[in-house]
């Protein structure tokens, strides 16, 4: 292993580059991040090229087996270039993209999510082919547009006809500072805009209030027909949900208690039983929820009826649920629900499938024998309440994907002062070695 000094100084050149992809003005540097990329792909003796997709490149690389490369197992290893904006900069307590050590973290954008991620399996990678111990093919795929939702990567699973044996994503985190996590499961996603309409023109409230469809209450009454009760979406809602093993729960009864992650979001639970389900819920369980509504006047006193309100919702998907039956599911309710008379728009905005991968899939297996050599403790199992799409599409095709990584809860990922502890960069690209070691097995 390098001295950590000359791992930082590498680094910091990665880190330098502001790849913010949501920002049109940095485009070129998003290019240059994949660029950076590549390079480093070539340096592990590998071939790497910047393929224009969309509006954004993708790096695609490959760097082969040291020995027996035509039957060694091959691993594709995904993570992004691209990063959040840094805004507000007169938060930071050091300039965003200088990578600064300072009492035992560095700091930077893009430390944690995900330059500083991906970072540590290219220079696993690096390290194993320069001294001819590389036991595995692997295969890069990088994209430029995680931040902003984009779909190329996924798009480029899709027509991929190589494949892999498995997949290695350093995007995540710990549960906390010395408990490792492994996500086997993502949810998915579909999200909609709805409209209600209910006439020509707003109305005066003293001449027509409870005679005439006030756009505002009609949509509530058609929203509350996919509103969760006691923690559950209704049942028609509920198609493909696959319940979580009972390792998976296991595991979950160590992490920390519901109650208290809740309150440390600075939030109150949804009902009764919220606190005892957290990760149930929040993992294991499909989800909707109401992200902004719009109509009449809530600022100004102003005594009308709405004509026109609409609003954005979402539903998040678990286990084997499809975005297209779920999607069909969502809008019969909200229609069957929309009081008569009213014009009901529904556009669904977007959707992402989950992605289920068996908690004992060998590679799965393989990759908690490598972390816990490495780190002294085996990692949980445990689910991402998030939507990973490249995940979902990996596992579609039969794919299991490692998905962990070395960001904690206070990295304070997409906010000012992102970090990560500064020992935790040779400990990932360690535990990267190890898992290129192990996944061998598969072969």
């Amino acid at each position: 292993m390098p001295p950590l000094d000359a791992l930082i100084a590498e680094l910091s050149e990665f880190i330098a580059i502001p790849s913010v992809s949501a920002d049109p003005a940095h485009q070129g540097d998003v290019a240059a991040a994949a660029e950076w990329v590549a390079e480093r792909v070539r340096r592990a003796g590998g071939a790497a090229d910047v393929i224009p997709w969309g509006k954004r490149p993708l790096v695609i690389g490959e760097v082969r087996a040291s020995h027996n490369a035509d039957s060694a197992p091959t691993i594709l290893c995904y993570g992004h270039f691209d990063v959040q904006p840094p805004d507000p900069l007169d938060l930071w307590s050091s300039p965003p993209f200088d990578l600064v050590d300072r009492d035992g973290w560095l700091y930077a954008r893009g430390i944690a999510d995900d330059k500083g991620q991906l970072y540590m399996l290219l220079k696993a990678a690096e390290l194993l082919a320069a001294a001819g111990e590389l036991p595995v093919n692997l295969r890069i795929a990088c994209d430029g547009e995680e931040e902003i939702g984009g779909h190329s990567i996924v798009d480029w699973v899709a027509a991929d006809e190589r494949g892999a044996d498995a997949a290695i994503v350093f995007d995540s985190g710990m549960i906390e500072r010395g408990v490792p996590a492994f996500n086997v499961a993502v949810r998915g996603l579909c999200y909609f805009h709805v409209t209600v309409r209910t006439g020509t023109r707003d109305l005066h409230s003293g001449m027509y209030g409870g005679a005439s469809l006030n756009a505002m209450h009609a949509l509530m009454q058609t929203l509350s027909a996919v509103l969760p009760r006691d923690g559950r979406v209704p049942e028609e809602l509920r198609v493909g949900v696959v319940p979580p093993s009972d390792a998976e729960v296991a595991g979950w009864a160590a992490l920390p208690a519901g109650r208290a992650e809740i309150a440390a979001a600075g939030s109150v639970p949804a009902d009764p039983g919220a606190a005892d389900e957290f990760y149930l819920r929040t993992w294991g369980e499909p989800s909707v929820d109401v992200h902004g509504v719009q109509g009449g006047s809530p600022v100004l006193q102003k005594t009308v009826i709405a004509v026109s309100a609409e609003a954005n919702v979402s539903i998040r998907l678990v286990g084997d649920q499809d975005p297209a039956v779920i999607t069909d599911a969502f809008e019969t309710l909200l229609r069957e629900a929309a009081p008569a008379g009213s014009e009901l728009e529904i556009t669904r905005l977007s959707a992402a499938p989950p992605g289920l991968i068996p908690s004992d899939a060998r590679a799965i297996v393989l990759g908690l024998d490598a972390f816990e050599e490495v780190l002294g403790v085996r990692p949980l199992l445990i689910r991402s309440g998030g939507a990973i799409p490249l995940v979902s599409a990996l596992a579609s095709r039969g794919v299991a994907t490692v998905l962990t990584g070395f960001s904690l809860n206070e990295s304070n990922v997409h906010s000012p002062n992102e970090r990560i502890p500064t020992s935790y960069l040779p400990l990932g690209i360690e535990a990267a070695a190890a898992l290129y070691r192990h996944l061998a097995d598969l072969g």
